[in-house]
């Protein structure tokens, strides 16, 4: 097998995948059941009950095969791409030529900012509702670690916001916080289709996103609701993909008594090969979908996986692509035209950098960096952003017209547009493979102690970064005789997997003389998160 066959193998079975091997300390045994791993017993009283069950069974026999189909079917296009027939735009169709059109409700025609987080901390979701943004997306995907556990918590701090009832205790200020009353609109987003999850049918492993989905749909009292139940759609890969939400969506709100169209979603073209087929996506959900939202981090990271057999596609060290480098803004431009076309939301990407009141020089820097990349976006016709910290809602919400800009197209917008343009530049340096590197082994860390997402040296870092920083470092030693990645002096370091390897001991050198104070508890996940961030690529012979 070759390397990139081997990579190719790799990074279909393993990204997302991300549970650690070990509970967090201090949580319970209920509260630590890993996605891919079997439950130990049943789950949390009150969330998942007999009558729930009854619920989903039907469900799980119905959607899990089709699920697993179009899996498989993500896996083929990889390969493909791999063996050079890339994602390309589909044939003109019912969807492209057309004249149907979408009636985009009130109740979120303005979403200029759209704050987000993980759903199981219950501080933090208080915090973003009230923040006065006038959308939330609260998060049970890639901020969030993907265990059963974290999910159930999850699921109940939504049911409690969507109600009006969650609350959190503020220790420094000894009280209780509320949720204020407002006009937020509150999007839940369920893990990808390319996510099992185990311990809810008995001997059968089920849909990540159809447990996730159910769940709150169940037990949502949509008689308490200010707007119809809405979901934020991760992951998908092709416009197929949407016929299973879709059908999901029907067939959940016939059996809850309501209307086929009820269920409302937004989605994310956070995919290479989906960003080819967003009017076909957008047709096939056309009765449910409000906007598309470029998950530009996610996305990187598919680009990079989609061309990693190609090295003119060894990208520059992260810290040095631009937020309006071609290959983000060509789908930035595509995205607002599509959507506008047919009457629907376009939402532009997460600021990575965040703001730190205590940090005076990094909080001028984080929210200069956010009004600029903001005003761009509003440049290229999006109707909104994303942003993940209170303190940036009012500078996003800043930057675009309200309520929205979907009476706008860009000018003279191809809507057929080469979306592999290669990146200028070739800031390639061992410095770059250093803070990949570190990177993931701290955002490691986080997950073994049940944090999705770390604020890491004034940057939001989640799954989506950690998959670009794996990647990169990929991408570097499968080419590494033929792209050269240069040290301070400008001499070229062949990146072969002993290269990394003695990275990655260097790395976890240097993060544990800068954690001196520590208890050895702390070291030693530190130990474990440099194994397994380098076991994503030895143990899987992506190196080899």
């Amino acid at each position: 097998m070759s390397l990139v066959a081997r990579a190719t193998y790799f990074f279909v079975e393993e990204i997302g995948a991300e549970s650690p091997r070990s509970a967090p300390r201090g949580m319970t045994e209920a509260h630590h059941q890993q996605a891919n791993q079997p439950s130990a017993g049943p789950a949390v009283p009150g969330i998942i009950t007999a009558e729930f069950l009854n619920f989903y069974r039907p469900l799980h026999e119905r959607f899990v095969t089709w699920q697993r189909e179009l899996v498989a079917k993500r896996q083929q296009t990889l390969a493909a791409a791999h063996r050079g027939d890339l994602p390309d735009h589909l044939p003109p169709s019912e969807a492209t030529e057309g004249a149907w059109n979408i009636d985009l409700p009130d109740w979120c025609k303005d979403q200029r900012n759209q704050m987000t987080g993980p759903a199981d901390d219950r501080e933090l979701v208080v915090k973003m509702l009230n923040s006065g943004a006038p959308g939330v997306m609260l998060d049970l995907e890639d901020s969030m670690v993907s265990q059963k556990g974290n999910m159930l918590e999850g699921v109940t701090n939504i049911l409690s916001a969507q109600e009006g009832t969650l609350s959190y205790y503020d220790k420094k200020r000894d009280r209780t916080v509320p949720l204020k009353e407002s006009r937020t609109v509150i999007f839940n987003r369920p893990r990808g289709l390319h996510l099992d999850q185990d311990g809810i049918v008995d001997g059968e492993k089920t849909s990540a996103s159809l447990i996730d989905v159910a769940l709150i749909a169940f037990h949502t009292d949509t008689s308490k609701l200010k707007h119809p139940l809405s979901f934020y759609v991760p992951k998908s890969e092709s416009a197929e993909e949407a016929l299973w939400w879709r059908d999901v969506f029907e067939t959940i709100a016939e059996a809850k008594g309501l209307p086929r169209d009820y269920i409302k979603c937004m989605a994310l073209a956070e995919s290479h090969p989906m960003v080819y087929q967003m009017e076909e996506f957008i047709y096939n959900l056309r009765d449910h979908i409000l906007g598309l939202n470029l998950g530009r981090w996610d996305y990187m990271a598919s680009l990079i996986e989609f061309n990693l057999h190609n090295p003119a596609w060894v990208l520059p060290d992260r810290n040095t692509i631009s937020h309006n480098v071609a290959f983000f803004q060509r789908v930035r431009e595509l995205i607002p035209e599509i959507c506008h076309k047919r009457g629907i939301l376009a939402i532009g990407g997460m600021t990575a950098l965040f703001p730190n009141r205590a940090d005076l020089e990094l909080n001028e820097r984080a929210l200069k960096s956010l009004a600029q990349d903001k005003a761009n976006e509003a440049a290229s016709f999006m109707d909104g952003a994303w942003t993940g910290h209170p303190d940036q809602n009012e500078i996003a919400v800043d930057q675009f017209p309200y309520p929205n800009q979907v009476d706008r197209r860009p000018p003279d917008a191809e809507r057929r547009p080469e979306l592999r343009p290669l990146v200028d530049g070739d800031q390639r340096t061992i410095q770059g493979t250093r803070d990949a590197v570190r990177g993931v082994i701290r955002y490691r860390y986080g997950v073994i102690t049940g944090k999705g997402a770390s604020l890491l040296d004034g940057y939001m870092e989640d799954l989506a970064t950690d998959r670009i920083y794996r990647l990169m470092i990929a991408q570097r030693i499968l080419h590494h005789e033929q792209v050269p990645i240069v040290d301070k002096d400008g001499a070229t370091i062949a990146h072969t997997p002993d290269l990394v390897s003695k990275l990655f001991d260097e790395e976890l050198d240097r993060i544990l003389v800068e954690l001196s104070d520590a208890d050895e508890d702390t070291r030693a996940d530190y130990r474990e998160a440099r194994t397994q961030s380098e076991n994503l690529m030895l143990e899987h012979k992506v190196l080899a």
